[in-house]
């Protein structure tokens, strides 16, 4: 979601780093397709590995594999150049996210005709060098955010319970990883996935995390940046604490939208107006925080109803599992369920995100944050403030994150949701701000984390797809009202 610097600021950085500059000429393509893995499941996807350093300081080094997918144009007359994919995360699989994008035929023809669009899993990921912190059936129940903290006794007892996760990873038989499982790192890997293919630049879509993960790339690599879309930003510090407390900011922005739906459904129960749905939320959470239901503390009710905002598509469904706790019958099977196995997904997430940016190291801060965010937003209470693994990692990273600036090619399109519960709108403001005449933002007013192609905005979606095939932008940045339904 970064914007480059100029030629030289990047030429330098990159020597900084450690990394190969841009040769004269492309390089020919190495990457021999055939089938993907058998967890690969979607079809039309053919999958191969590319081969990369693990330490980008020492290229000739020790070597680990980067599973990539591709969804080959059908049009022989194709533009030159690739279409490069990731779903977010981190610690999100993205191999069979170019398959996905096509479900429904959400992702234009015209799109689709242009580009061999790529997905892979990122270093640590699924296929690609797997990393792990060893967590317990207990610990994958427990998720990515703390449970609130209503007393110092609280934050003491989470306060060990992270340092036990971080002192997992830190000893596991991937630990040596560690130090590498970087976006920077992930950011040079997709530079070699682009040599791999034989191509002189890189066209990208990231979503979420993934929007910092391009960002990077186009501020490491600004020369061999094509036509980058961010959707749905990060701000310009990436995957860090303020990101992390940003989630608590992200329900309140798109709860509203949600207390309207339910509010208009009377047969869930919940209340006939907003303010009487809100009413109920509180009322349900205290109530499960003093007796679970149906193995729904306080803690998962807050989380399930939150990772529920994403899509206005999943309303039904979470306004039927409040209902089913509320009267205490059946709750309903929930959409989006998470992978079986959690443990490779939590781990390398904390790999990241504990690796990429400096966290909070005192007790003292995280009960300060979270006595500050259980005020100004109550919904989440504070869970995201708590303190996390990160508070206790490992010290010993290879190189400070890479700053996000205005210097480079003008050819970022940001495309956000006015109410996205997980990125919100005010860190996509700061990351436009950060990149200044590089990018240009497309705001869409409706809810949700995610714009294209999966969105009902039409002008949203028509802009990201005008950009994708002609390279054209707004002139300005451009906020697109909102619809009704769905035009495309």
């Amino acid at each position: 979601m970064r914007k480059s610097f100029s030629l030289v600021l990047a030429v330098a950085a990159m020597a900084l780093a450690g990394v190969p500059q841009a040769s004269a000429t492309t390089p020919p393509a190495t990457v021999t397709w055939g089938p993907c893995p058998a967890d690969i499941t979607l079809p039309g996807l053919e999958c191969s590995t590319v081969e990369v350093p693990l330490d980008y300081r020492h290229p000739e080094g020790r070597k680990i594999g980067i599973a990539i997918s591709r969804l080959a144009s059908k049009k022989p007359e194709r533009r030159r150049g690739v279409l490069l994919t990731n779903p977010g995360g981190p610690g999100g699989t993205g191999l069979d996210f170019p398959a996905l994008l096509t479900l429904g035929d959400s992702l234009p023809q015209s799109v689709r005709d242009t580009y061999d669009v790529i997905g892979f899993d990122p270093r640590g990921v699924g296929h690609s060098a797997p990393v792990t912190c060893d967590l317990t059936e207990e610990q994958k129940a427990r998720g990515n955010f703390p449970p609130p903290a209503n007393t110092p006794a609280d934050l003491t007892e989470q306060a060990a319970y992270a340092k036990t996760i971080a002192e997992q990873c830190a000893t596991s038989r991937t630990a040596w990883l560690r130090p590498y499982i970087t976006t920077a790192n992930t950011a040079r890997d997709m530079d070699r996935i682009r040599a791999a293919l034989g191509e002189p630049k890189l066209s990208y879509d990231g979503v979420s995390y993934g929007t910092y993960l391009g960002a990077v790339y186009t501020t490491l690599f600004p020369q061999r940046s094509d036509r980058i879309v961010l959707d749905s930003s990060l701000g310009p510090g990436g995957y860090d604490v303020t990101a992390m407390r940003m989630f608590a900011r992200g329900m309140q922005d798109r709860f509203p939208d949600f207390a309207a739906y339910a509010a208009a459904h009377p047969e869930y129960g919940l209340g006939s107006t907003p303010g009487q749905v809100t009413a109920k939320y509180y009322d349900l959470a205290a109530r499960l925080d003093r007796k679970p239901v149906q193995g729904f503390d306080g803690t998962l009710f807050r989380g399930a109803t939150f990772g529920l905002l994403y899509s206005d598509a999943q309303f039904p469904g979470l306004a039927g599992t409040w209902q089913a706790l509320d009267e205490d019958t059946p709750v309903p099977t929930l959409p989006g369920l998470p992978p079986t196995d959690l443990d490779n997904p939590m781990s390398s997430r904390f790999y990241v995100i504990c690796g990429d940016s400096r966290w909070p190291q005192s007790v003292r801060t995280y009960r300060d944050d979270v006595a500050v965010d259980r005020l100004r937003y109550p919904m989440l209470g504070a869970m995201t403030a708590n303190i996390g693994p990160c508070a206790f990692w490992p010290t010993d990273r290879v190189e400070p994150p890479v700053h996000i600036g205005d210097r480079g090619p003008s050819n970022v399109l940001m495309v956000q949701n006015l109410r996205d519960p997980g990125t919100p709108l005010v860190g996509a403001r700061e990351l436009r701000r950060a990149l200044g005449d590089r990018a240009r933002m497309v705001t869409a007013d409706q809810g949700g984390h995610g714009v294209y192609p999966f969105g009902e905005n039409t002008c949203a979606n028509n802009a990201v797809t005008t950009f994708l095939t002609t390279g054209e932008r707004p002139a300005r940045d451009l906020a697109c009202a909102a619809e009704s339904h769905r035009k495309r």
